[in-house]
């Protein structure tokens, strides 16, 4: 017989018998568990849900709001609906894509609209407001795949007709706002009027939707432009319809066509191009001596940099590299973070004056003895590794600090040659939901990690966050200071991934607080079909540094 009352134990309130059957945002409303933030969803034994989820057995329950970053994922899909209805209601035939992150909000174009103005931004504007002041409901449905496909077939969406016939499942969770259909990868809000800040900003020839932010205490952060970033998006994006994968589905059926092979030699030809044109840049001027590669992590900064060393030997140079480890400070001088554990990330943790000096020296043509740092001790050793380097042994240095002037500040601009490297998708799964860079990252560094690093997806996972934050204060404030850019991301290295991924996320169950987070990339990875050839990726490729095989790094 089932039981007509459960307990739940609520985050941050307390444990309470309720009637089984009650929906999260009844709980909120018979508990008075108000907050100052509105709530979008909760995590129900560690599992996301809407808040119109009905909860039948005993249970553990976190709610959302802004604060959490699960939170902040529905705030910004239930947004993006918002921008995309109130896009479709003011233009006629409007198609809108939703392309990548950008200055920190989400850049999208309009397409069959002629000559977008800041006007219509205003306009679009006031059509959102009125539809969050009128808090309407944001029905989720379960249809089946046929009656999905009838509907986005009438609603001119092909990318998403085509995703949905590679699917297995016989049904799809489509959403609904008056009348206005769309799927989402994730949980969009129950509701319109959970949306309390956004802003648009016209950037031709889109429109950037600005969210709140941490940093900026949950308000509008101001507009920072990012024009060196926006032009390598732009140029992926061009890639990415040059070769007719612009979209999951299309990448699938290169697959299932057995065309990959193409797409993969062409993917790897122009990393390659891009890597001998940057050697070229940094050859034409002879006052660039020291290189400096920065970038987030499982960026494939490694595998690039030692490319890049390849070309420039071509180029007739002499490249030389020091790793910035070897100049971290002892164990006992390493900055303490809020936690009140070493924070190997921050600046402080590199000895700055010994490596500057070290450097000049070498670039006026001294002999150095430089040091080796010992993992173990946790100090610095001298074992007699020398480097001399004449006008044609350009100095390559990989590290988070490479465009952060101040770990170089001895020497001069003139002599110094930046470069951000980072992994920007060009595809994403279909106009109205994109591929985040950072899950890129993190599922390459999950197949890493497990493959040359002893640690399984879990313990990646456990480590993410604080990898973000170092991310966050030490590198993205500072790639707009690159003189160059380069895109480590391969178009078809998610297909390569996922049969590697997959088993490790498939490891973490449902008593453990990472599985909401375990699922959702399981739910990600099966937009694509899997790739089990790998004889067309060279041992050069950057997807080597994380699945194996590679030319660069030792197994």
């Amino acid at each position: 017989m089932e039981n007509n009352t459960i307990k739940i134990n609520v985050k941050n309130f307390g444990v309470y018998d309720v009637k089984n059957g009650i929906s999260l945002d009844e709980i909120i409303e018979e508990l008075n568990i108000k907050n100052e933030k509105k709530y979008l969803g909760a995590i129900v034994n560690n599992q996301v849900k809407r808040l119109d989820y009905e909860v039948k057995e005993d249970s553990d329950i976190e709610y959302l709001d802004l604060t959490h970053k699960d939170g902040m994922r529905i705030y910004s899909r239930t947004l993006a609906f918002i921008y995309i209805k109130a896009c479709s209601d003011l233009f006629k035939n409007c198609r809108v894509t939703v392309e990548h992150s950008l200055s920190r909000g989400l850049y999208t174009e309009l397409y069959n609209v002629e000559n977008i103005e800041l006007d219509d931004i205003k306009r679009i504007k006031d059509v959102m407001g009125k539809i969050i002041k009128q808090d309407i409901p944001i029905e989720r449905k379960l249809v089946s795949k046929d009656e999905a496909i009838k509907i986005f077939k009438d609603m001119n969406m092909e990318e998403k007709v085509r995703l949905l016939n590679q699917r297995d499942k016989d049904t799809k969770h489509v959403y609904n706002l008056e009348g206005y259909y769309d799927t989402f990868y994730g949980y969009l809000a129950t509701s319109t009027g959970v949306i309390d800040e956004f802003d648009l900003k016209y950037y031709h020839p889109g429109v950037i939707i600005q969210l709140p932010r941490k940093e900026s205490d949950f308000k509008i952060p101001e507009f920072q432009e990012q024009s060196k970033l926006a032009k390598i998006f732009k140029e992926a994006e061009t890639w990415g319809d040059i070769l007719d994968v612009g979209y999951v589905s299309s990448l699938n059926e290169k697959i299932l066509n057995n065309s990959i092979g193409d797409i993969i030699r062409i993917s790897e030809a122009l990393h390659e191009k891009k890597i001998a044109n940057i050697a070229d840049k940094i050859c034409e001027d002879k006052d660039k001596r020291l290189i400096l590669i920065a970038g987030p992590s499982s960026s494939g900064k490694t595998t690039f940099a030692q490319r890049l060393a390849i070309q420039l030997k071509v180029n007739g140079k002499k490249p030389i590299s020091i790793s910035l480890d070897d100049y971290f400070v002892n164990r006992e001088d390493t900055p303490i973070d809020e936690n009140g554990k070493f924070d190997f990330e921050a600046l402080e943790a590199i000895d700055i004056k010994t490596f500057n000096e070290d450097l000049v020296k070498i670039l006026e043509g001294e002999e150095v003895e430089i040091p080796t740092f010992n993992f173990l001790t946790g100090h610095r050793e001298y074992k007699g590794k020398k480097i001399k380097a004449d006008k044609d042994h350009p100095i390559i240095i990989e590290g988070i600090h490479g465009l952060n002037n101040k770990l170089t500040p001895s020497i001069p601009q003139k002599n110094k040659f930046k470069i951000y490297v980072s992994a920007l998708t060009q595809l994403n799964i279909d106009g109205h939901n994109r591929i985040h860079t950072t899950d890129t990252r993190l599922i390459r560094r999950m197949v890493r990690d497990k493959n040359f690093r002893g640690n399984d997806a879990l313990r990646t996972l456990e480590l993410w966050d604080n990898v973000r934050r170092g991310e966050e204060r030490n590198i993205f404030p500072y790639q707009e200071e690159a003189d160059v850019m380069f895109n480590s991301a391969l178009v078809y290295e998610l297909a390569i991934l996922r049969k590697y991924v997959e088993p490790l996320l498939m490891e973490i169950d449902k008593s453990n607080s990472f599985y909401s987070e375990s699922k959702r990339l399981q739910k990600f990875i099966k937009y694509f079909k899997s790739v089990h050839e790998e004889q067309e990726i060279p041992c050069t490729s950057i997807i080597r540094e994380f699945i194996g095989g590679s030319c660069f790094t030792e197994e």
